[in-house]
């Protein structure tokens, strides 16, 4: 015990600075038998972490989402590690982690196995920043957050009570701090301490609440909900990469149209997507692109909800698709050839996006592309069908353009019918649908000639990530 005690002293580094000892109580110990974690959805790796630091000396503990997503009967998708090992004490225990971070400095360690490697986040107690000087901005903000203290104060500095739960796998035992478990119980989302100046510390957490209440369906608890319409314009001050990464976590959360509504509850909706003060602001002018995004989220969350994957390019292609689409028209009623009106619009659309939240370049890319090609699949003669299905992204496109065919009057359902039956079809059946569309477009009754042609060069590629 000695010895123990010793290594811990030895391990603490001088240079960084500890806070003082925590003051916010001890924590209710909730055993098995009251929570029913089941070990079986915990992931081996999350375990192997909190089993390396503790024979090591120190305290380690599974905690926050995956805590209450496994008090919940669910599988986590990520696991996150508290402990009171530094970074670089962290870091040296295992071979594969690295440092990341400036704001708030964490590790990262990898495994790798079957399939993805997995990344165990692991991060230490963090304290108070009272007397953190310019630790905080004036408005409340934390700048930079590697000011470490212990488990109490940690806790304290977690946003939601649900989320500020420790479960250590070796004991099997939960650590709630500020009844994260009875609140899980009475279906409340409450935010520890004084809503108001956490929200000021991190305005992110405005829209955390809001993606939490839509994705566990719990209600905001009357004085956390309060105060963000008034302390929504914070969310300006936000870098707009971390902005885009919490919006799409929102819109990629499997309940992404109940998670729009509860923005538009919250005030927050103004300002992040332009689409978004359209469809939510309700009007006769936003009723199609309404029931445009209302079936495109709901593909999405489909999606999600089975385990399968949705690039967020797809997503915002759709988000942005109503946009895009009138600009489109406009440009065409001006006498403009129908692809440079497209082109042209494009640039519109994402040019009126990034004055609110700016969507990153290589999302930008995929978007682009899944437009460009839906006026190409009303071309269904010669080779543009072949040419088309050896699109690396044909597949996103073309989910996309089944959802244009789900809407009133956005594009003729047949079209989508024959892109469907000729990725099915042999060669022969595909022969026979490029005749019968050449006939529509003549608008002749009698059978056009066989076309001879290559074999393709490739088949239809699989179901991807696209959309």
């Amino acid at each position: 015990m000695i010895t123990k005690f010793i290594k811990r002293i030895l391990r603490r580094d001088p240079m960084i600075k500890h806070t003082q000892a925590n003051h916010t109580g001890a924590p209710k110990r909730i055993p098995k038998k009251s929570h029913r974690i089941d070990p079986n959805l915990l992931s081996k790796n999350a375990v192997k972490v909190t089993h390396t630091l503790q024979q090591a000396g120190y305290e380690a503990f599974i905690v926050g989402g995956a805590v209450r997503d496994l008090a919940l009967g669910i599988s986590p998708k990520d696991f996150d590690v508290a402990t009171n090992a530094t970074p670089d004490q962290v870091q040296r225990l295992f071979r594969k982690a690295r440092l990341i971070g400036r704001r708030f400095q964490i590790v990262h360690v990898t495994f790798f196995g079957k399939g993805h490697p997995e990344i165990i986040e692991v991060s230490t107690f963090r304290g108070l920043l009272e007397n953190a000087g310019d630790h905080v901005a004036e408005s409340g903000r934390i700048l930079r957050d590697n000011v470490w203290g212990s488990q109490g104060e940690d806790a304290a500095r977690r946003d939601f009570t649900i989320n500020a739960m420790y479960y250590d796998p070796s004991s099997e035992t939960v650590l709630d701090y500020h009844g994260g478990m009875a609140d899980m119980q009475k279906k409340t989302l409450r935010m520890i301490d004084d809503p108001a100046k956490r929200y000021r510390e991190d305005p992110v957490r405005m829209l955390r609440a809001v993606r939490f209440s839509a994705k566990t369906g719990f209600e905001l608890d009357p004085a956390t909900r309060e105060p963000i319409a008034k302390l929504g314009t914070l969310l300006n001050d936000v870098p707009p990469a971390r902005l885009f990464d919490e919006l799409l976590k929102l819109l990629m959360s499997g309940y992404s149209w109940a998670a729009i509504q509860a923005l538009q509850k919250a005030g927050l909706h103004h300002g992040l997507l332009p689409l978004l003060d359209h469809i939510v602001d309700g009007g006769e002018d936003s009723k199609g692109a309404n029931n445009f995004v209302k079936l495109a989220l709901a593909h999405i969350d489909d999606r999600i909800q089975s385990g399968k994957s949705v690039s967020a390019g797809f997503l915002f292609a759709t988000l942005l698709w109503p946009d895009l689409l009138k600009n489109w028209k406009a440009n065409s009623s001006k006498g403009m050839a129908n692809i440079p009106a497209l082109q042209d619009a494009m640039d519109d659309t994402i040019a009126t996006q990034s004055s609110g939240m700016t969507i990153q370049r290589r999302f930008e890319s995929d978007m682009r592309e899944i437009w460009s090609m839906q006026p190409r699949f009303e071309r269904r003669v010669g080779r543009y069908p072949y040419r088309l299905i050896e699109s690396p992204r044909f597949r996103a496109g073309y989910d996309f353009m089944l959802l244009r065919c789900t809407t009133t009057g956005e594009l003729n359902p047949a079209i989508g019918q024959w892109w469907t039956n000729f990725i099915a079809a042999d060669p022969a059946g595909q022969n026979e649908l490029m005749a019968s569309a050449k006939n529509e477009s003549d608008n002749s009754p009698s059978p056009a000639k066989r076309q001879r042609r290559r074999k393709p060069k490739s088949t239809f590629p699989p179901e991807s990530e696209a959309g």
